[in-house]
């Protein structure tokens, strides 16, 4: 078994439990299988392979809900579930696409792509036994993956954009999210926060993962991260973060004093 090309199967995989499953049991078997680095794949259907459900809307179109309802809360769950289906495909798509990088860089980009799987498991399981409903009874958008399109000629664009912009709001958000669950305080919403704190936990490590690729492809290129990392937010027009930063955990993450005074002046 070769890795890239594996990652490019499950990529294009429609069923969620096959694809988070195979993701797993991928990661898995990281000691001893083989990486291709300098292989180039082509897809043989779109990408990323996408259930029939849920419906994809555009972000606007996507109904919010107060979490103080059950209803609520499963819609809450269900979005954040298909941000967790999106970042496995977000991780496989970093596997296949890249070549000529170390071998350290698609085994880690498996680590985070077999986590988000398991996030991904966490919440529909939690969504299934506790709020009665399952991935795909709400509609969701693809914000996330317009940016993996955007960015799907430049590695060093998609180290930045992706998991140190995007994924790294999740960082931001979660406390926030929590914080509403507990004061919600029904055993389905405190269920949610413990599940909530092992994703933050493991969050922390993906985009400590990119921005430490970032910053190994900015050495190599001879960029100034900084100052490339603003260009790069603002050619592509990257979201700016909703305050409050997470200053704490960006910093775990890897994020400088220099970087976080950046965004809050932002």
């Amino acid at each position: 078994m070769e890795l890239r090309q594996h990652a490019l199967h499950i990529l294009q995989l429609t069923d969620p439990e096959e694809k988070s499953t195979l993701t797993v049991a991928l990661q898995a078997q990281a000691a001893s299988i083989s990486i291709a680095e300098k292989a180039v794949y082509t897809p043989i259907q779109a990408l990323p392979g996408h259930p029939v459900r849920p419906e994809l809307l555009a972000h606007t179109a996507v109904a919010r809900r107060s979490p103080a309802t059950a209803l609520g809360r499963a819609a809450l769950i269900h979005a954040i579930a298909h941000i967790e289906f999106n970042a496995i495909n977000l991780a496989l798509d970093a596997i296949w696409r890249f070549a000529d990088m170390p071998r350290q860089f698609y085994l880690d980009w498996l680590q985070v792509a077999a986590e988000e799987a398991r996030h991904f498991r966490l919440l529909r399981d939690h969504l299934r036994a506790h709020l009665g409903h399952d991935y795909g009874d709400f509609p969701a958008h693809q914000g996330l993956w317009a940016m993996c399109e955007k960015t799907a000629h430049d590695i060093v664009a998609r180290m930045a954009l992706v998991p140190r912009t995007l994924e790294a709001r999740g960082l931001d958000a979660t406390p926030l999210i929590q914080h509403k669950l507990r004061r919600v305080g029904t055993p389905d919403a405190l269920a949610a926060v413990d599940i909530l704190d092992t994703i933050l936990r493991e969050e922390i490590g993906h985009v400590a993962i990119g921005n430490h690729w970032f910053g190994w492809l900015c050495a190599r290129r001879g960029l100034e991260p900084l100052a490339h990392y603003a260009w790069l937010a603002q050619h592509y027009e990257a979201p700016r973060p909703k305050p409050p930063i997470n200053a704490e955990a960006r910093r775990a993450a890897g994020f400088s004093q220099a970087e976080l005074a950046w965004l809050d002046n932002g």
